[in-house]
């Protein structure tokens, strides 16, 4: 079984086993633990980030909201399965297997420049000499290097390795070197021409020109997808329960965009607030893993 399968069906079996009053989150007053994946360089600037949208849902839902980072987007949907988190900011990708595994539940989506949606990508370098995307599919990318983000990423890895294979192409044999990375490091080691090629999507590689972190002509976009569903605020199976609090937490969220004028710290920049969405929303990631094996139909 795929180790993701494994321990998200194991997590989920666990929290099936217990009592839904057993659930700390359920309880009146009790403090929510709201998990947010490594949207930014290190743990330290992404809790600074995100404090204060803790702080935000903390006041409208009336409880504690303790938040905590979680390195990886597979960790992140781990966490959410097995109880560690109570609500989570997440990647698309990530969402889908903590709904696959554990009946996690999607309840708002975030909008970057008032959209729903973006687009994952794959860079080179402009001395690389790949130019295009079939360049990269063909003799003149064969035995190069490509870094994939972890393989909870959905723009990192998921939608490109779709892509790969609707191509006909297994990366793993195609490049003579493929490194599972962060999404960060993709653009800073391609634009350093350490590595030939790699996947990304538009809001992290256009936030790191604007930070000056990557010069915007050392990182040539040769292939993007269609347009993808943002990340997901999901809950947890037994929190998904309380529709009242549900309501809440969708309520809550939709604030944050007309509070951004007072508050800008509320979200990161570009970033305009929430809009209200299901599991349907989704069906586009969870295609994808499905037509590339990550995914195993629900008996």
């Amino acid at each position: 079984m795929n180790p993701i399968r494994r321990w998200l069906s194991l997590a989920a079996a666990a929290a099936l086993c217990a009592p839904l009053w057993s659930s700390p989150a359920l309880a009146q007053g009790a403090p929510l633990k709201l998990g947010v994946g490594m949207f930014q360089p290190d743990r330290e600037k992404n809790d600074a980030t995100y404090r204060p949208l803790a702080q935000h849902l903390s006041a409208r839902l009336g409880r504690p909201v303790e938040l905590r980072t979680v390195d990886s987007w597979e960790g992140l949907a781990k966490s959410l399965a097995n109880g560690e988190t109570d609500i989570a900011l997440m990647g698309p990708w990530g969402y889908v297997l903590a709904n696959h595994y554990s009946d996690a539940q999607v309840v708002s989506t975030i909008l970057y420049q008032g959209k729903p949606e973006y687009f994952a990508m794959i860079v080179t370098h402009p001395e690389s000499g790949l130019n295009e995307m079939q360049d990269l599919l063909g003799p003149k990318g064969k035995g190069r290097s490509f870094a994939f983000g972890d393989k909870g990423s959905t723009s990192g890895y998921l939608i490109p390795l779709h892509y790969f294979m609707q191509q006909g192409i297994d990366p793993e044999k195609h490049f003579a070197r493929v490194l599972y990375t962060k999404h960060q490091a993709i653009e800073t080691q391609v634009a350093a021409g350490q590595i030939d090629a790699g996947a990304d999507y538009n809001r992290n590689r256009t936030a790191m020109i604007d930070q000056g972190l990557i010069k915007a002509e050392r990182s040539k976009v040769i292939w993007q997808s269609a347009p993808l569903p943002n990340d997901a605020v999901a809950v947890s199976a037994a929190l998904f329960k309380d529709k009242a609090f549900v309501k809440r937490l969708q309520d809550a969220l939709l604030e944050v965009g007309p509070s951004l004028k007072a508050q800008p710290q509320l979200l990161p920049a570009n970033y305009t607030g929430f809009v209200s969405t299901d599991n349907s929303f989704y069906k586009p990631i969870r295609d994808a893993g499905l037509a590339t094996g990550k995914l195993t139909p629900k008996q």
